[in-house]
């Protein structure tokens, strides 16, 4: 007996797979580990069952390919046999005549083809006599490979119970040598992948769809080959035995209730339970057969597609016409003639358990999984694990990884998702202030350029003027003209000054100020209509803040200024004042006729104004925005036009950093 499955019998063809933890979910031995997304086959932990193989629907799990072994032995000059599983009649069921298949496989150079079932049937003599000489002791089946490294590998104490009797394919391998001689060399053809490590008495093992390759590969069809039979010796109920409940047929055994002690499972889920059940001493006086596929009908080494119970059919009628050909006098003289073979077959164990890690680490794998609380535990098995403690198990033992709780992935995705919003709204805004900034840079040129041109003839025009008011008598109505140009005059110089320090940059004095007093200060400078109520509230804790108050006090008067004329009819002028340890936030609220929509986007544009001819220059606001920025701070606006939507008015926020930003 092969101590572990061939070194590469399963592996992963990583450009096909597509991280769905199939592979995960169907190996009974979670022999799958998943690094960096990708699935791998742990050979130290493999069966060898193929349910990986069977499930994964990309074709990425394939298992260890024998053809080219098969090809060297037919190549030499030694004799070789083929032993052809019985399930054949499940895959071979395009072939209506079983001898022409057997001609087939002679045509690839076999010297001799014969069926594994006469192995079965010497097999289940052998059961039989275990049966009824240790009714006693049970026993666990042990014709299926995958169920025999299963038992060795991860319960190891219970090797005892296994019956130590060879499988129908060792057993056919040694009836051969025994009438061949030990140099035959002998291939199993089968459904099974762990076949292929089972034992070092059989030289190679292919699986039936391998077969199909080697028969298309060599252009061998059905209609050009002749016909032939089985070589002897020729097998009887045997043939019986891949399919569920096989082995009792044959053996003339019964698993009902009420008759014997027999306990039959098959697949990955009832063949662990039966065990577990075994192990834990409620089935300690019952038998076990046990197969790792639904029957070896369905093995991995099947043609994909078939359907199980229709393949128990086929097997079925095979049986049936086989039974009616048979001489009953010739199978019992083989079966005579062969009954001094050593069918024995002694297993060691193998432990490949990993501990179980202690629950501190469980625990912390939990919480990267966002599992804080049980109701946390979804169970939802979208991982491949049952549980989502079975899930942290195998996180602590490197065999999966967090990203696998498709729970915790969603929701990371939408945090992330959550998070990229967010930064492509901050990402906008800093554009925004990007086109701001450049527009402003470029008219501020503009502006300087204009108000040193216009300084000078400004200058001569406002002397001249004043010398012309002073000389004109007071009764005069020259006087009254001169009046006027001295005030235009004034009234240029004053938007010169504006255009000028809208031109300016870093240019600020920053000194420590209490801003609580600073802002009381800018609203008792404000010009009252009478009908405005003006309101102050502070939430600050400590009032410190470090600003050029000129400057300052030239935002806070403009946005306090602008906040009356927006309430024609009176209203609610609120400033409130806030912040945080690194800045203060100050809001200017009005209960004014708000800002159109389609105006917001030119505020902090320098000449754009919405108040009458005369009234304004429109670099107020653009101003505001300059010095906001040389602080390093940020404004914003949110206002309301329409009653419609709610009540109107316009908020302006400032955030102000405390301290000096190098």
């Amino acid at each position: 007996m092969s101590g572990t499955p061939h070194t590469n019998l399963v592996y992963t063809q990583k450009d096909l797979c597509k991280v769905c933890y199939t592979c995960v979910r169907e190996c009974p031995v979670k022999a799958i580990r998943i690094m960096n997304g990708q699935a791998e086959v742990m050979i130290e932990r493999c069966i060898g069952c193929g349910n990986c193989v069977k499930v994964c629907s990309q074709g990425a799990k394939v298992y260890y390919n024998s053809n080219p072994e098969v090809k060297a032995l037919l190549a030499s000059e030694q004799k070789v046999a083929a032993i052809v599983a019985p399930s054949f009649a499940a895959e071979f069921s395009d072939i209506k005549d079983y001898k022409k298949l057997v001609g087939m496989i002679r045509s690839l150079g076999f010297d001799l083809v014969n069926e594994v079932a006469f192995g079965a049937d010497m097999v289940a003599r052998e059961y039989e006599k275990l049966m009824d000489l240790n009714g006693d002791r049970p026993h666990i089946s042990s014709d299926c490979p995958a169920i025999v490294y299963y038992i060795r590998q991860y319960h190891p104490q219970l090797v005892s119970y296994l019956a130590p009797i060879a499988s129908p394919m060792v057993a056919m391998t040694r009836i051969l040598r025994k009438m061949h001689g030990d140099d035959l060399k002998v291939v199993f053809i089968g459904p099974c992948i762990a076949k292929k490590a089972e034992s070092d008495e059989v030289n190679a093992a292919i699986t039936f769809t391998e077969l199909r390759y080697l028969l298309a590969a060599n252009g061998i069809k059905e209609e050009e080959i002749e016909a032939t039979e089985f070589d002897p010796p020729m097998a009887g109920k045997g043939a019986i035995f891949p399919v569920s409940r096989g082995l009792l047929q044959t053996v003339n055994k019964s698993d009902d209730i009420a008759e014997g002690n027999i306990v039959v499972a098959e697949g990955r889920v009832n063949f662990r339970d039966a065990v577990k059940e075994f192990e834990s001493g409620l089935l300690n006086s019952h038998h076990l057969e046990l197969l790792c596929c639904e029957g070896c009908i369905m093995g991995p080494g099947m043609s994909k597609g078939g359907k199980r119970y229709t393949r128990r059919t086929q097997i079925s009628n095979y049986v049936r016409e086989k039974l009616n050909k048979v001489d009953p006098a010739e199978f019992a003289k083989q079966v005579e003639e062969f009954s001094n073979v050593d069918y024995k077959q002694h297993f060691e164990p193998a432990d490949r358990r990993i501990p179980l890690p202690q629950e501190k680490e469980i625990e912390k794998a939990l919480l990267k999984m966002g599992k804080f609380t049980q109701k946390d535990h979804l169970n939802c098995g979208a991982c491949g694990y049952e549980t989502c403690v079975d899930h942290a198990i195998a996180i602590v033992e490197g065999l999966a990884e967090t990203e696998m709780c498709l729970p915790f992935t969603i929701e990371k995705l939408h945090k992330s998702v959550e998070d990229l919003n967010l930064s492509n709204e901050k990402l906008a805004t800093t554009q925004q202030a990007l086109k701001q900034s450049e527009k402003l840079a470029s008219m501020g040129q503009l502006s300087a350029g204009i108000a040193h041109e216009l300084n000078n003839p400004l200058g001569v025009i406002t002397m001249y003027s004043n010398i012309l008011k002073d000389e004109a008598p007071e009764e005069s109505p020259i006087r009254k003209d001169l009046e006027l140009i001295v005030e235009q005059a004034d009234r240029c110089k004053g938007i010169v000054g504006g255009l000028l320090n809208f031109a300016r940059k870093n240019q600020v004095k920053l000194q420590e100020t209490n801003i609580e007093e600073f802002v009381k200060h800018s609203l008792d400078s404000v010009i009252n209509p009478g009908n405005v109520e003006i309101k102050f509230n502070s939430e600050l804790s400590d009032a410190v803040v470090e600003i050029d108050q000129d400057q300052m006090m030239q935002v806070l008067t403009n946005l306090e200024k602008n906040a009356v004329e927006a309430m024609p009819n009176g209203g609610i002028l609120q400033v409130d004042l806030s912040g945080n340890g690194n800045s203060v936030f100050i809001n200017v609220k009005d209960s004014g006729i708000g800002i159109p929509e389609e105006n917001m986007e030119k505020l902090f544009t320098p000449f754009f104004t919405t108040k009458e001819m005369g009234k304004g220059t429109g670099l107020g606001l653009p101003l505001i925005y300059g010095i906001v920025k040389m602080h390093k701070g940020q404004i914003t606006v949110q206002s309301n036009a329409d009653p419609e939507k709610g009540e109107t008015g316009t908020t302006f926020k400032l955030t102000i950093p405390r301290k000096r930003q190098v």
